[in-house]
């Protein structure tokens, strides 16, 4: 994979999720019943930094939970989902309340497709909202997010690549080429 070019750094990265924290509170008249998943790997932190960007604006505590969507993945032959699966964790009942689905990139929609199924594994949500850092386009699948922290318009031999401070040392988002 070669990198091209810088997308967002760290400070874009907190812009953006900023922004998108003041429109989920703005969309959602508040924070009372909604709950935040983070979709594995990078989903979670992200939520994460949604959930503490709510409690620094609102002074709220948000329910944060996370998902594993390999069970639901269709990728992945029947045999090896088992030995793949890791655990969902819902910090509460998520029946009723808005869900709030957050990933670091949306590509075709099947991630999204996943973790939809997911939820409705365990609950019956008042409504599903998607929040993505970045959204690239190439949907396979009818999805739209909510909330966008970028769009980047990519070609099928490009792929996104979200580093997170959690997992990369560094934040940043950059456009590769796939060699």
């Amino acid at each position: 994979m070669t990198y091209k070019a810088q997308i967002l750094d760290g400070v874009a990265i907190g812009r953006a999720l900023t922004r998108i924290t003041h429109e989920i509170i703005e969309r959602n008249g508040g924070v009372e019943d909604i709950c935040i998943l983070g979709i594995k790997s990078r989903g979670i932190p992200l939520a994460q930094r949604l959930c503490d960007n709510i409690k620094s604006f609102e002074g709220k505590e948000v329910p944060l939970g996370s998902l594993d969507i390999t069970l639901h993945r269709d990728d992945i032959p029947a045999e090896k989902k088992k030995i793949l699966a890791g655990n969902c964790h819902f910090p509460c009942d998520i029946t009723d309340k808005t869900v709030i689905l957050v990933d670091d990139v949306l590509y075709t929609g099947r991630t999204v497709r996943a973790a939809i199924e997911s939820v409705f594994e365990f609950a019956r949500p008042k409504a599903i909202q998607l929040a993505v850092l970045v959204d690239r386009g190439h949907r396979e699948l009818p999805i739209r997010p909510d909330f966008v922290g970028k769009n980047v318009p990519t070609s099928k031999g490009e792929v996104i690549k979200v580093c997170l401070e959690d997992f990369d040392g560094e934040d940043g988002v950059y456009i590769c080429d796939i060699n």
